[in-house]
């Protein structure tokens, strides 16, 4: 009973074992296996960039949220709650607001800025469905961006990784070094490395000031999915 009342922000239930299973779950296995065989193995299948990030981004979502489930929460007899699956107040969508403007205007800043030294801003999923802007693809397209990444990598990325540095090196440390890693894992996508990291530090203080990691599935998918909407009418 204990372990359900204490403060996230202070304690957690996990130790280095869990820490180190997911670590190499993230970079082992949906790294390294998913995204540089399965993936391949989708796109001969689909020959079709856009289907096959969807299907891969399924894939990694289904195994990282496995993963959180039978590494972090079944063995010690934990509920959704120890990752921040939990209600947030209704005043809380003032700031999903605010802070989807943000990162938004924040995005749009990066993206000016580090165009000046030549870093470009493509994406083949995103060149895939510019390439045929249906109803179809922009939907699918808008499922995988705005759906289906921002629960998987919300609840690993802020409600496992996130909380577990917090209550190790504080505030400051892991902001900082769970947005790293989530920028890290976006590699070899290196042009939007600068806008993944400062979104990670958007998501975790939204999560920092709510509880609920739902503020940051929020905001992740409300600005992934305005994206989406941009770049078909592009």
């Amino acid at each position: 009973m204990e372990i359900k009342q204490m403060n996230w922000k202070e304690q957690d239930c996990w130790g280095w074992k869990e820490f180190i299973f997911l670590i190499l779950l993230e970079f082992v296995f949906v790294i390294g296996c998913i995204k540089f065989v399965v993936k391949p193995i989708y796109f001969h299948f689909f020959n079709n960039e856009l289907y096959a990030g969807t299907l891969t981004g399924l894939t990694i979502a289904i195994t990282l949220l496995f993963g959180i489930y039978f590494i972090a929460l079944r063995p010690k007899k934990l509920s959704w709650r120890e990752v921040g699956l939990k209600s947030f107040a209704s005043n809380d969508w003032k700031l999903i607001i605010i802070y989807s403007i943000m990162l938004l205007v924040g995005a749009v800043i990066i993206v000016v800025l580090t165009s000046f030294i030549g870093i470009s801003v493509e994406n083949s999923k995103t060149d895939a469905m510019q390439q045929s802007v249906t109803f179809f693809t922009v939907f699918i397209a808008f499922i995988s961006a705005a759906v289906i990444s921002p629960i998987y990598e919300e609840i690993f990325y802020r409600g496992f990784l996130y909380r577990w540095f917090r209550t190790r090196v504080g505030f400051t440390g892991a902001i900082l070094i769970s947005s790293l890693i989530f920028t890290i894992v976006h590699i070899p996508t290196y042009n939007v490395m600068p806008v993944n990291f400062f979104s990670g530090v958007i998501f975790a203080l939204a999560y920092e000031r709510t509880n609920s990691i739902w503020v940051p599935i929020c905001i992740h998918g409300i600005t992934n999915g305005i994206m989406v909407f941009l770049t078909s009418m592009g």
